[in-house]
């Protein structure tokens, strides 16, 4: 994050951290950044895949669920009609 999209130098030498050919010893981040995870938590391209996502990039947020599903139950049962269509909360 801090070199792709800071846009500042970062190297490690001889154990220490340098940003912009100075030690750093800490580092504030000029916006914020997320942690996305997607709905299919075993098999999904999401932060854990891509890294923290800026700010600056998200484009949208959700609005509700529109489809719940249980890989393990049976039949009909894999629908988890509660959550169907289950509006989400704004924060």
């Amino acid at each position: 994050m801090i070199s792709e999209y800071e846009g500042n130098k970062l190297e490690e030498r001889n154990g220490q951290i340098f940003i912009n050919g100075s030690v750093a010893g800490s580092y504030t981040f000029k916006m914020n950044y997320y942690f996305m995870m997607g709905d299919n938590r075993h098999n999904s391209a999401d932060s854990r895949f891509w890294g923290f996502v800026p700010e600056d990039h998200i484009v949208g947020k959700a609005v509700f669920i529109w489809m719940s599903w249980d890989g393990n139950a049976s039949f009909l049962n894999k629908i988890r009609w509660n959550r169907l269509f289950h509006l989400i909360p704004n924060n």
